[in-house]
This record gives structure tokens, C-alpha cells and sequence, in this order.
């Protein structure tokens, strides 16, 4: 078991969360980014900047039984459907009972936008998403 975390987009601090609940678990933290982010893991990777080089690349290192770790929806649901549990950096899981709504409002979301509408971006990130986070990690890991 490994974690694999898709580093692109990933607050720092989620980084830290994640090098210190695997080293209580004695998992390695696998990194992924399409440049380097001066980025710390035991294991990590630099892709090219191609498009979706870096998701192809956490899809080629995930296993069964691996956690991974990202904000892209449409990552989170090929690697659910490799076994692999996916959680985002505000510690929500991605499932197979939630996926499937998440990808239909990123469409839905998407649509509005083409035609000329704006979308709220992402809140700002406050402590309590980082104790979500970490909780969310252990929950999986101790379900693991």
C-alpha cells in the first residue's frame, strides 16, 4: 500500500499531513506534478507539461489497495474503479456512491461556463480543512 499523491494543485500542508500519518503507518508517499514544486516525498515524480501526463502517470503507479489523494474528479473516478480509495485536500472521499454526481455537475458546471457564465472558485482553505483532511486519511487508512 502506498499513498499517491497528485501534487500539481495540492496545498503544502496536506503534503506535511500526509509524509506524517505515513510515517506512523509505514507507508511511502508517492508524489506526482508536471514540475517540480521543490516537492519532498519518498518517491517523486516529474512528468512533462502534456496534457494529463501527470494523471496518467498516478493511474499507472496505482494499485488495488492504494490511497490516493486529489481534486480532480475525473481521476478520482478511473482510480475508484482500479480500487484505489481517493480522498480530496479538504478530506472529503470520492466513492462510487458520489462520484458519479460530482461528474455530472463538473459537466453541468463546465456547460454554464462555455456559454458565457461564471462559477464561484474554491473558498479559501481555513485549519479546519486540514483537520478534515487528516481525519479522512486515518479513517481510510484504519479501514485499510
Amino acid at each position: 500500500m502506498k499513498i499517491i499523491v497528485d501534487a500539481d494543485a495540492c496545498p503544502k500542508v496536506v503534503l506535511q499531513i500526509c509524509l506524517r500519518v505515513a510515517r506512523d503507518y509505514a507507508i511511502s508517499v508517492w508524489t506526482v506534478a508536471s514540475f517540480n514544486h521543490n516537492i519532498e516525498s519518498d518517491h517523486h515524480v516529474v512528468v512533462g507539461n502534456a496534457s494529463q501526463e501527470a494523471d496518467i502517470r498516478v493511474m499507472n503507479l496505482a494499485q488495488a489497495g492504494d490511497v490516493a489523494v486529489t481534486q480532480d474528479w475525473g481521476l478520482a473516478a478511473m482510480l475508484l474503479g482500479k480500487g484505489v480509495r481517493c480522498l480530496n485536500p479538504d478530506g472529503r472521499e470520492f466513492s462510487s456512491s458520489n462520484i458519479e454526481f460530482l461528474l455530472e455537475e463538473r459537466e453541468a458546471k463546465a456547460k454554464f461556463r462555455r456559454g458565457g457564465g461564471r462559477t464561484k472558485g474554491p473558498k479559501k482553505r481555513v485549519p479546519e480543512n486540514d483537520r478534515k483532511f487528516e481525519a479522512g486519511l486515518m479513517d481510510i487508512l484504519n479501514r485499510l
